[in-house]
This record gives structure tokens, C-alpha cells and sequence, in this order.
């Protein structure tokens, strides 16, 4: 292990023993299984109820409607409806023979509709030649034309043959393509907002139950505050990655599970692959950035309540990020868009939406570069921060605990 002068840990093999400790400790606590359960538990339940609503709407009685005609025009509406019906996609509505008439016999569709508790929507009397609809004026309208092609089809004034259709599938459209890499764009900007807001909490709790506990300033006598600034960023990067993998097989297995029932989004323009390893790298960068500044939010907090005070202005610095990112990518190549790759906090989720909609890979690369930098003065002012307002706290309680000593000795 390398050392500094002095027998002293170098900064990052300090670093390195802080991050396995809180790592560790975080890992094995029965706390964080209970925060890795925590989201499974809306998912799990989305799900269930979203299969029951497709059992319910695929069993609830469609809209139907009743005949009451002439004994031998009900028969020919069947029969033509029962040719139509596979060919119609779904267009010509179920029949239900309310009353073959006799000829001459009287017959009221209103009072049928009022008197009935069946699922009818509409009545068609009349005759073959007349067909009449009684019903609310939007369901008759929307089966004015299907009655009139079963009408037709009975009468025998319909096509007696049904050509073969030839179907001659096109690639999808410029603008259907760029509608869906759209889709898949807002869905990895949300997904990579919501994991960050959801991890970075933890590094605040964890910091300041540390401080209640004297913990940091055992580590500040042992090692430099710089170290334990960053062992503590990376440790909770390293426990997101985990919780992150965990989530992610478990929306793979109800993927499977669900199979298509599951809507679907368009593959992103740099393909899956390498749209989920960017996204990752995004993720680390924009938790990176956001954990240094909770990180110097939580030195400067004594309780968790100075805590909640304190990190508002970062929850929506967050959110307004966010909301930059999402209005840059509708202004694809705009100077908003560059503008919002260029801003450090709003860079990652920039260019996770960009890489959903454009091919090339080299601005990735730059970004890239450019948040490794962002982050690495964002750590370095936020470790200076740390270590100064860590290092106050703790002379400032060795202070009044020398002035009680001294004060004990002087009374006696």
C-alpha cells in the first residue's frame, strides 16, 4: 500500500479504507434491503393492477346492438354481418335480435331502449331498404356506416367476392423514427433524474449520523479530511451502482414475465448497448456532482433538520436542471441544447437525450471529459468546504471541552 511521509495513508489509499468501510457497512445493514425493496414494492403493484384493469377490459361486455326488423330481414343482417365481421376489423358491432316483426306489426325502439337492461347502445329498425338507428347521437353515428354496408351486403348490392389485399410494408417514416427516438429519449432523462434524486439522499443521512456519532472526527485524527470527503462519495456511488444492478434485474424479470403487455420504446439512434453503458456513466457523473454538494451541505449541518433546511436550494437546483435538459432536447442543435451540455449539472441528462436521437458518438466522448472535469473542481472545492467546516466543528468542540476541564480544575 503506498504511504506519504510520515507513515501516514497517501489521500486515496485513505480514501480507498474509508470507501470499504462505509461501503461495507452500508451494504450489509438491514436498512439498505429495505431501501432496495422499497421501489420494487409501487412496481410490483403497478403491475399487478395494470394486468387486472386488461383482464377487466377484456372480459367487460361490449356496446351492442339490438335488430327488430322483419323475421327474414333479421336473418339476412346476421348472415351478411357474419361474412363482414372478419373482414372489418373489429368496426361492425354485435348484433342482438330484439323482435322478429310480423308484417304490419308496430314496434318502438325508444320504449325497447328505455324498458331493456341488456348492453345495448343503439336499435336498428326499418327495413332491409330503410334501416332506422334509435340511440344516442354519437354511437349512431359512429354505426350509420357499418349498418349501411350489412344493409347493402343483404340486400345482395354489396361485393359478392373479397379480393386478396397485397400488404407492402415501408421503413418507418424520418418522422415517425424521430417521434419515438423522442420517447426513448424523455424516458432515459427521467429514469436517470429519478435515480439520482432518489441515491444522492443517502449520502447526506449517512454523513450526518456520523457527526452525531463522533465518527468523523475519529477519522480526522486518523487520516486527512480530504480522504474521507472522497471515500465517502465513491463508497455511496459504488452502493447506487449496486441498488441500481438489483432494480435493474428485477425490471428484467418482470419485463419477461409481462412479456408484451409491457409498452415498448424505439431502439436509441447509438443502439441499446452502448445507450446503457452511457447512461451509467451519466448516472456516476451527475451523482458525482450532486453527492459533492450534499456532501459540503451536510458539513455545514448539525441535525437532520439542518439538514432538510439546507438541501432545498440542491432538491431544486435539481429540478430546474431537469427541466432545462427535457426543453433542450425539443431544440435539437439550438444553443439551449448547447448550452444545457455545457452546464455541468445539466450536462449528463443533456446528453443521455442526445445520445436517444443522434448517431454520433464523438460528442459522448467530449462530454464526457468535460463532466470528469467539472466533477474533479466540484470535489475539490467541496472536500476544502468539507475539511473546513468538519475541522471548525471538531476544535470548536475540543475547545469547549478543554475550557470544562480547566474550569473543573480551577474550582478544585
Amino acid at each position: 500500500m503506498n504511504t506519504a511521509t510520515g507513515g501516514r495513508l497517501s489521500i486515496l489509499a485513505a480514501a480507498l479504507v474509508v470507501a470499504r468501510r462505509d461501503f461495507a457497512a452500508i451494504l450489509l445493514s438491514r436498512s439498505f434491503i429495505f431501501f432496495l425493496l422499497g421501489p420494487l414494492f409501487p412496481i410490483v403493484v403497478g403491475g399487478l393492477a395494470g394486468g387486472i384493469g386488461q383482464k377487466v377490459d377484456q372480459q367487460a361486455v361490449q356496446p351492442q346492438l339490438g335488430l327488430a326488423m322483419p323475421a327474414a330481414d333479421v336473418d339476412a343482417m346476421l348472415a351478411a354481418r357474419d361474412r363482414l365481421a372478419p373482414r372489418a376489423g373489429g368496426s361492425i358491432p354485435d348484433f342482438v335480435v330484439i323482435r322478429r316483426l310480423s308484417p304490419g306489426e308496430p314496434f318502438d325502439p325508444r320504449a325497447a331502449l328505455r324498458g331493456r337492461d341488456t348492453n345495448l347502445a343503439a336499435i336498428a329498425s326499418g327495413t332491409l331498404g330503410a334501416p332506422v338507428l334509435t340511440g344516442p347521437a354519437g354511437r349512431i353515428d359512429e354505426w350509420s356506416g357499418p349498418v349501411s354496408l350489412v344493409a347493402a351486403q343483404a340486400l345482395g348490392e354489396g361485393p359478392v367476392r373479397y379480393p386478396a389485399i397485397g400488404l407492402v410494408p415501408t421503413v418507418t417514416s424520418k418522422a415517425d423514427q424521430r417521434k419515438d427516438r423522442v420517447r426513448t429519449a424523455q424516458a432515459g432523462q427521467m429514469l436517470l433524474f429519478l435515480l439520482t434524486m432518489l441515491l444522492a439522499g443517502m449520502v447526506l443521512s449517512n454523513l450526518v449520523e456520523e457527526k452525531s456519532n463522533k465518527i468523523i472526527e475519529i477519522l480526522a485524527a486518523a487520516i486527512p479530511m480530504d480522504a474521507v470527503f472522497l471515500g465517502k462519495l465513491f463508497a455511496m456511488l459504488a452502493v447506487s451502482l449496486v441498488g441500481i444492478g438489483v432494480w435493474g434485474l428485477a425490471g428484467g424479470l418482470l419485463s419477461l414475465a409481462a412479456g408484451s403487455a409491457l409498452p415498448t420504446l424505439a431502439a436509441p439512434a447509438i443502439g441499446w448497448p452502448l445507450f446503457l453503458a452511457l447512461g451509467i456513466a451519466y448516472f456516476a457523473m451527475a451523482y458525482l456532482l450532486i453527492g459533492s454538494i450534499y456532501l459540503a451541505i451536510g458539513s455545514m449541518a448539525a441535525t437532520v433538520r439542518e439538514v432538510q433546511t439546507l438541501s432545498m436550494p440542491a432538491t431544486m437546483l435539481q429540478l430546474i436542471v431537469f427541466f432545462i435538459a427535457s426543453y433542450a432536447m425539443a431544440e435539437s442543435g439550438s444553443a439551449v441544447e448547447l448550452a444545457a451540455c455545457l452546464f455541468p449539472f445539466s450536462s449528463p441528462f443533456a446528453m443521455v437525450a442526445r445520445g436517444a436521437q443522434d448517431p454520433a458518438l464523438w460528442p459522448h466522448a467530449a462530454a464526457l471529459a468535460w463532466q470528469a472535469l467539472c466533477v474533479a473542481a466540484m470535489v475539490k472545492a467541496g472536500a476544502a468546504l468539507f475539511r473546513k467546516r468538519v475541522m471548525q466543528s471538531g476544535a470548536a468542540g475540543a475547545g469547549q471541552r478543554k475550557r470544562r476541564l480547566f474550569g473543573r480544575a480551577a474550582r478544585t
